[in-house]
């Protein structure tokens, strides 16, 4: 069975991408009904995005999140029928594309970053895409994320996304060989994220990602 690849030692951090919580990693968020993050500030996003020639729905809010054909990432879950909950949620898939897009164009300066994530946010998806650098390695095939929850705080402008994601048919690909490189399937291909998102105050229907809670190898999920 093919499954994800990378290195065992060297490769553990970029193989297994967030699966580390930004600011440690206990995943604490879930124990209380105050939603982890909600005082955190917002900044405000670029729109500039590069030129490119995604199609439309590619770029949600005028900024590319399109990836190469062969870096799939799948989102298995029901839009929310609460306004702010289902963008919210949109924009969560929005910030995993932009830190898949930056380990695509091998920079943590692309506009999706940006426009999708702030704070602690976005200093994690950088962390991540500079560690699939680092090892030279880019991304292949399906990663599926599912069972998706979502829970809003009282103000209204904090949203927490919860969601289980398998990645045991997600590669690490080397770039200058283009050799994918595997391991044995394992319970590590598991983990349940839970995202804060935050609502951009300048930005018409658009949240940002501000805190990431990781639990890793997690059983719940298989």
């Amino acid at each position: 069975m093919k499954r994800r690849t990378l290195p065992i030692a060297a490769a553990f951090a970029a193989a297994t991408l967030m699966l580390t919580a930004c600011g440690g990693g206990d995943d604490k968020s879930g124990d209380s009904d105050k939603i982890a993050g909600t005082g955190q500030g917002t900044e405000k996003p670029s729109k500039s995005a590069e030129p490119s020639g995604a199609p439309a729905e590619a770029k949600p809010d005028g900024v590319d999140v399109s990836l190469p054909a062969d870096m799939n990432l799948v989102f298995d879950w029901e839009k929310p029928k609460d306004e702010n909950e289902a963008a919210a949620m949109e924009d969560a898939a929005n910030y995993l594309r932009a830190i898949y897009r930056g380990v695509d164009k091998r920079t943590t300066k692309d506009a999706a970053l940006a426009a999708y994530a702030t704070g602690e946010g976005r200093h994690y998806g950088e962390v991540q895409i500079n560690e699939w650098i680092k090892g030279g390695w880019t991304a292949t095939g399906t990663r599926r994320h599912y069972d998706a929850t979502t829970r809003s705080a009282s103000n209204g402008n904090s949203v927490e996304i919860a969601f289980c994601s398998d990645a045991s048919k997600f590669y690490g690909e080397e770039v200058k060989t283009g050799k994918v490189l595997k391991t044995e399937p394992s319970l590590k291909d598991f983990g349940h994220y839970k995202i804060i998102m935050v609502k951009v105050p300048t930005g018409e229907g658009l949240w940002q990602a501000s805190k990431v809670y990781v639990e890793t190898g997690a059983e719940k999920c298989q």
